[in-house]
This record gives structure tokens, sequence and C-alpha cells, in this order.
């Protein structure tokens, strides 16, 4: 009887862990106020900053790329090195169905650079992620050197380091066509971003984002617990390889014209500097790091065509040195200060 009783006490006592922790997900998953603000500023850029709307829809891109880095690194720990070979995979989609095959309809092309980039994703990451560490970053980092050699031997296909340029996008849903000055793209990139951002939050808010950030603080655990560790990090990869798809499919289809330039190392680098500079595991971070990297490189580039990234280099070293949590890390240590100091 007595045994029975610390049965039922560890099953109840397991109830309410559970019970707890599902409360937990759900406190997490609530927006907050704060939440509005990057949506709010982006708004506003449409209105008040007209004629920076193309440039505004790269920023907007570099975010959804950023976005998806931040899923696999700063959520499940994969450090990659080749993650514009995703993004390279989406443009490239986009391009040769206009180029080579006529269809120039916008938002099926994006489903199709998903789909083509979830399935490159699915099958690397089966492959590549049963190596962790170094390995691991040299082997996604020759993924993308595969791929951008590839495009080049098949320049018949791809345009070689020419690309596919003169791309001609329908008109969205048929009706608003792209202007000179990139307010149809804008809205639709921005709305794009919206969409996929949201997605991603539910996704690391679940049982699966926490099983995610359990493998990444300590693997070992996982396996010893029984979680499907490889599968997790896989499905996680695919994803991830997905949304980049969709963010090259969008620099496809806001500048008309893709090149091999889209696989480079540099793309890839630039994109973990981002999420450095705003945070890793953070979800926003992806908005800080793009909007500060994105202005800074645009404006230093005219101030010093050839220097910029001493600019760059620079802030990226100090954030390393003195905001280890990135720069959205440092802005909730300074909030916290301030209200203490309130409180006190």
């Amino acid at each position: 009887m007595a045994e029975s009783n610390t049965v039922r006490d560890d099953k109840a006592a397991a109830s309410s862990l559970s019970g707890r922790g599902v409360d937990f997900l759900l406190n997490r998953h609530r927006f907050k106020p704060a939440e509005a603000l990057p949506w709010i500023l982006a708004i506003a850029v449409y209105f008040f900053l007209p004629d920076r709307l193309t440039f505004g829809s790269q920023v907007l891109i570099m975010v959804l790329f950023a976005l998806s880095l931040d899923l696999i690194l700063g959520y499940a720990g994969i450090v990659t090195l080749g993650h514009a070979a995703f993004f390279g995979l989406g443009a490239y989609t986009v391009g040769l169905l206009v180029i080579r095959a006529g269809w120039n309809e916008p938002i099926s092309s994006l489903f199709a650079a998903a789909a083509v980039a979830a399935l490159a994703g699915f099958v690397s990451g089966w492959v590549l992620l049963r190596y962790r560490g170094f390995t691991l970053l040299m082997l996604t980092l020759a993924t993308a050197v595969l791929l951008m050699e590839l495009g080049n031997l098949r320049s018949d296909i791809t345009g070689g380091y020419d690309g596919l340029p003169g791309m001609v996008i329908a008109p969205l849903f048929g009706v608003f066509e792209y202007d000179l000055y990139g307010k149809t793209n804008y809205l639709y990139t921005l709305a794009v971003l919206f969409v996929v951002f949201m997605i991603v939050r539910r996704i690391v808010y679940s049982p699966f984002g926490e099983a995610l950030t359990g493998i990444r603080e300590n693997v070992r655990r996982m396996h010893a617990i029984g979680a499907p560790v490889h599968r997790h990090l896989v499905v996680a990869y695919t994803i991830a390889a997905a949304i980049a798809g969709v963010a090259g499919a969008l620099n496809a289809q806001t500048n008309a014209y893709v090149t091999l330039g889209v696989f480079e190392f540099e793309r890839s680098a630039a994109v973990m500097v981002i999420l450095i500079l705003g945070g890793t595991g953070r979800l926003y971070g992806a908005f800080v790091g793009a909007v500060i990297y994105m202005v800074l490189e645009d404006d230093l580039a005219k101030w010093s065509p050839e220097f910029w990234q001493f600019g760059v280099g620079l802030l990226l070293v100090v954030t390393v040195l003195f905001a280890r949590r990135g720069l959205l890390g440092l802005f909730e240590d300074i909030g916290r200060y301030i209200s203490k100091k309130r409180a006190s």
C-alpha cells in the first residue's frame, strides 16, 4: 500500500511539473507590447522614407535570412558556414522558373523555392548533422562551395557568373505592379517576413523548440533521456533551409536577377555577423543585427568603398568583448539596470 501511494505521489508530482511546464510555454508564447515595436518601425519606414524602400526591402530580406540561421544556430546549436547554399537555391529556383520555364507568378515561386531548399536541407542535413563542431563547419562550407562550382560548370543552365538577368516578375496577385520606388516589393517582403516570423515564433516556443534548446545546452543528456536528437536536428535544419530559400527567392524577385554570388562565403559570413551583433537565440536579434549591419555597411561604403569592412569588424569586436549576448542582450541588461534603479 505504501508503495502504491508513493507511485501515485510521483505521478501527481510529474503531472504538476508537466502542467507548470505547459503554463510556462503558454506564458512565453504570449505577445508582449514591446514586440510590436519592430513592425511599427517597419511600417513607419514605408510612409516616412519612401525613397529608401528598395534598400528597406534588402534589409527585410536579410532579417528573414538571419531568422532562418537563428533557428538552427541560436536554438539548436548547429554552427554552419554554408547557409548561403539554401539562399542560393531559393534564388535560382525563381530565376530558372522565370527564364527557363516562363513561370513568373511570385507567390507560387516562393513555395517552389522553399520546397527545393527544404529538400536540399533534408538530404544534406541527414548526412551532415551526424557530425558536430569543426567537422560540421567545414562540411557545410564545402556544400555551398560545391553548389557554386556546379552552377558554374552548368553555365548553360545557370548562366554561370553572368547569372540570369532580365527577369520579369508578374504583378503581385495579378494586380499590384512593381513600381520604380519599390513600394510593392517592400510591402510584399514585409508581409512574407511577418508570416514566416509568426511560424518561427510558434516553433521556438513549442515543446519542439524546447527540445532544440535542450540539444543545444546538453546533447548528451538529451540522448540519455531518449530524445530523437538527430531527427530533431534534421527537422530544424530542413525548416531553416526552407526559410533561407524563401529569403533567396525574395532577393531574386526584388532585384530581378540572380548570379552565382548568392552562394558565396561572404553571404554566409555576413548573416553570421548579423546574428552575433543582434544576439542569437532571441528572434528579434535578427532584426537588430540586420538593421545595424545593413545601415552601417551602406553608410560606410559610401564614405570609404575600400575600407568599410573595418568599421563593421570593429563593431563586431566590441560586441564580442562587451556584449556577449549581442546588442539586444545589452539593451535588455540596460533596461533591467534602469528598472532596478527606479525600484530602489
